[in-house]
């Protein structure tokens, strides 16, 4: 899975997983669970967005035609999830 979108919060998060799906690209959020936990959680990027590695490239394209790539929240097209980027990574 490569990230695709680091989202704020929640409702960001689903507008870009069906941003994504409306394109035809499987999507996944990450982290939306883990919400009301406190603790030893990071209180920032914890949402992500995920899509299958090869639809990556497709899925930053369809991000920015959907408005959501111009923040800079999205991940770069390609790059996997780093164990060293700050947040949860899945299992």
């Amino acid at each position: 899975m490569q990230v695709a979108y680091l989202a704020h919060n929640l409702i960001d998060a689903h507008l870009a997983r069906h941003a994504l799906e409306d394109a035809g690209i499987p999507a996944f959020v990450f982290g939306e669970n883990l919400l009301g936990a406190a603790g030893e959680l990071p209180l920032f990027g914890v949402l992500r967005v995920c899509v299958p590695d090869g639809c990556a490239g497709p899925a930053a394209a369809a991000l920015a035609a959907a408005g959501l790539g111009g923040d800079g929240l999205q991940a770069g097209a390609g790059d996997p999830i780093s164990p060293d980027e700050p947040g949860l990574l899945p299992a």
